[in-house]
């Protein structure tokens, strides 16, 4: 633990990555979609779209500060927010400024930029407030407490959501609830301290095809289900964040602190694109409580959790699997 001889603030500050795009040799740029970086995992992944000579890289950033960062009575001035990209094993160290989105508002906002020549595999990034405290300035009063991973030659971030995955009998199991789950080969409980995927082993084999690891078209068929479970879990757990929300007292919804409020994070710019995150919680939070709406959304979470899930990428792989297997039949 550290000790400051003067005042800080007593929480973290949130950071994310909201926007990441590449510049090219010839000068365009390739702007990436969300499935380049994990809020959930902090990692941006900037091999997604396998471009070996792309030149730097922007990152769109959003950071919150804790309650009371902008208070009037707070005991510091000059009040900055920075985002220091840190490469160990280059020795390269990128700092940009953000700029706060509206007076007295805690969220700052900005991009950086990083350069593919200043890196060969992975780089952290971390946002801090520093201010003037008792006269002296470039005092630091916050820090994010979980850094975010840059990897350059990365194709996806890696980890994906976080989640307990258990083997039970439903029929027999002494979860008396999953006995009306007989007949399903999956169940997810959103409802403990992790997600969790419930894999029913009464279906027989599916148990033997999950954990498929060969070469052949057995691995395809298991990538496929591990995809389908990921888009319910997706799903699921997105439902199970909105289910509770605080408000504030002017009625705005409040992020979840654990692992609900970074799964919002990470689904919210797909279910409603092209406004802030808190934006974006809000108009659904909106829809779900409201008159209409909210029927209409589930087309855009079903999108969101596919997308998650790498849905696409396993059906094209089993896809190419069958049609390697019919070509090898045939001769």
């Amino acid at each position: 633990m550290k000790f400051y001889p003067y005042k800080r603030l007593n929480r973290p500050i949130t950071l994310r990555v909201t926007s990441a795009s590449l510049k090219l040799p010839d000068g365009t740029r390739d702007h990436l979609d969300t499935s380049a970086y994990s809020t959930q995992q902090r990692t941006v992944a900037l091999g997604v779209a396998q471009h070996e000579d792309w030149v730097s890289a922007r990152l769109g950033l959003s950071a919150t500060l804790p309650p009371g960062a902008t208070a009037a009575d707070a005991p510091w001035s000059d009040l900055r927010v920075l985002v220091v990209l840190t490469d160990g094993e280059t020795n390269v160290r990128t700092v940009v400024t953000l700029d706060q989105d509206a007076p007295e508002s805690k969220e700052w906002s900005g991009d950086i930029e990083v350069l593919r020549d200043d890196h060969v595999a992975r780089a952290t990034l971390a946002a801090h407030a520093v201010a003037t405290v008792d006269g002296v300035p470039g005092r630091s009063i916050a820090e994010t407490d979980d850094d975010w991973t840059v990897d350059v030659t990365a194709e996806e971030p890696l980890g994906g959501l976080r989640l307990d995955v258990k083997q039970v009998g439903f029929s027999k199991s002494s979860r008396e609830w999953l006995h009306a789950y007989a007949d399903a080969p999956w169940v997810v409980d959103a409802s403990g301290r992790l997600p969790t995927v419930l894999v029913n082993t009464d279906i027989e084999g599916f148990s033997d095809l999950l954990g498929a690891e060969s070469g052949g078209f057995e691995s395809k068929v298991h990538e496929m289900l591990v995809s389908q479970m990921a888009t319910d879990v997706w799903t699921a757990v997105f439902h199970s964040s909105l289910g509770d929300l605080e408000v504030e007292p002017d009625g705005s919804p409040v992020f979840p602190t654990d692992w609900q409020g970074e799964v919002l994070r990470e689904m919210l710019p797909d279910v409603v694109p092209g406004v802030h995150v808190e934006e974006a919680l809000r108009q659904v939070q909106r829809r779900r409580t409201g008159d209409a709406g909210w029927v209409e959304l589930q087309t855009r979470v079903h999108y969101a959790a596919v997308r998650r899930a790498g849905a696409s990428k396993a059906l094209a792989n089993a896809l190419r699997g069958l049609q390697h297997l019919n070509r090898g039949d045939k001769s």
